[in-house]
C-alpha cells in the first residue's frame, strides 16, 4: 500500500513538474508573442532583406509600411497595397501561438539605434514552417526593433533567410 502510494505521489509531481515546465516555456514566449502582435497592430513601417530558395539564393529587398490595417508593399519601384490585411496577418500570429511548438529564451540586452532593446530567440514549428530566429524587442515599448530569422516551409526545399529592421514614428500610407 505504501509503495502504491509512493508511486502515486510521484507520477503526480512529474505530471506538476512537466505543467511547470510547459508554462515557463510558454512564459518565455509571452514577450516574443506580444513583439510579434505590435509589429502587425501598430502602424509600421518594415525594412527587410530577404535570402530565399527559390530565387537560387538571392537577395532581395522587401519594404512595407502597415497602416490602418492596410499593407503596401513597394514593388519595382511603386507601392501596391498587397491583398492580405493586418487582421489576416493577425489571426495568422494568433493561430501560429495557439497550434505551434515554441521556445524562447532571453539572450542578452543591447542597443538598437539607440534604444535599449532585450534580444530573445525563438524557434517555432507550425504545420507550414520552422522558424528559428532573434528579435530585438525595445525594453521601453515592446515593440519589435530588429528581427533575424531563419525560415524553412512545408514544401518549399531550402531555408529562407530574413532580416528585417520597423520603425514606428511618422509611419503614412505611401499613396
Amino acid at each position: 500500500m505504501f509503495r502504491n502510494h509512493v508511486f502515486t505521489l510521484s507520477v503526480f509531481s512529474l505530471l506538476v513538474l512537466g505543467q511547470a515546465i510547459t508554462a515557463r516555456a510558454a512564459d518565455a514566449c509571452q514577450p516574443v508573442y506580444n513583439a510579434l502582435t505590435k509589429i502587425i497592430t501598430t502602424p509600421n513601417h518594415s525594412y527587410s532583406v530577404q535570402t530565399a530558395p527559390l530565387v537560387n539564393g538571392q537577395q532581395r529587398t522587401v519594404e512595407e509600411i502597415d497602416f490602418q490595417g492596410k499593407i503596401y508593399m513597394l514593388a519595382k519601384g511603386k507601392w501596391m497595397l498587397i491583398p492580405v490585411t493586418s487582421n489576416d496577418r493577425l489571426q495568422q500570429e494568433l493561430e501560429n501561438e495557439k497550434e505551434g511548438k515554441s521556445t524562447c529564451q532571453f539572450v542578452r540586452n543591447e542597443s538598437v539605434n539607440g534604444e535599449v532593446a532585450a534580444v530573445y530567440s525563438m524557434r517555432r514549428e507550425t504545420d507550414t514552417a520552422k522558424e528559428d530566429g532573434l528579435i530585438w524587442i525595445s525594453k521601453a515599448s515592446g515593440l519589435a526593433l530588429r528581427q533575424e530569422l531563419d525560415v524553412e516551409s512545408v514544401g518549399i526545399p531550402g531555408k529562407m533567410h530574413l532580416i528585417g529592421r520597423h520603425e514606428y514614428s511618422n509611419v503614412k500610407p505611401p499613396l
